[in-house]
């Protein structure tokens, strides 16, 4: 007997199942969002990203590969012309599964599946050892004399006014340390009198 694949059978035999999830990926691939029940929604994932990533390569093996799957023509074209641009970057993750409630007759777990076609934003990788070899492997790129002569001229301004606050700091404390100093002794003088 021939093991069958993981998950529930969906209320029918494979053949049914093969057909109901086609069906579910061309109206989600149609509607970029549908709402049906959570476990359809978690069936139809795996498939429904394996389908993008073969619209993603574009070539006629995989555009035939798509049409054993999903017999309309316009859906998988559509598939492979608006859908995979847009998730050109991305590199899976091409779902997204969010929990609506349950279903008022039968009381279903209802979820609606929908394409993520929003740019992807790459995130940096920030580990010790990666950080550590970074800066000695990047090579130093020189900037070019003028732009390197306005910056100094500009960090040279910069540490001036710095530094000529921190002397007005200096004598201001100076000043105040002299005086306080000055203050204490008069009155060291007039305890001894």
């Amino acid at each position: 007997m021939p093991k069958p694949t993981k998950g529930p059978r969906l209320g029918g035999g494979p053949a049914h199942e093969r057909l109901m999830l086609a069906n579910l990926a061309a109206a989600l691939f149609t509607h970029k969002s549908i709402k049906t029940t959570e476990t359809k929604a978690k069936r139809l994932r795996p498939l429904a990203e394996r389908l993008i990533t073969f619209a993603k390569r574009g070539d006629l093996h995989a555009r035939r590969r798509v049409l054993t799957v999903i017999h309309d023509k316009g859906v998988v074209h559509e598939l492979f012309t608006e859908i995979a641009p847009l998730v050109a970057e991305r590199e899976g993750g091409y779902t997204r599964i969010t929990k609506l409630g349950f279903r008022k007759g039968d009381n279903a777990s209802m979820v609606q599946i929908e394409l993520v076609l929003e740019p992807v934003t790459p995130k940096v990788k920030s580990t010790k050892k990666s950080a550590k070899a970074a800066p000695a492997a990047a090579p130093v790129e020189e900037a070019p004399v003028e732009e390197t002569a306005a910056e100094e001229t500009a960090a040279d301004e910069t540490a001036t006014v710095e530094t000529e606050a921190a002397e007005a700091e200096v004598v201001e404390s100076a000043t105040d340390d002299a005086s306080a100093s000055e203050e204490t002794t008069a009155e060291a003088e007039a305890e001894k009198a």
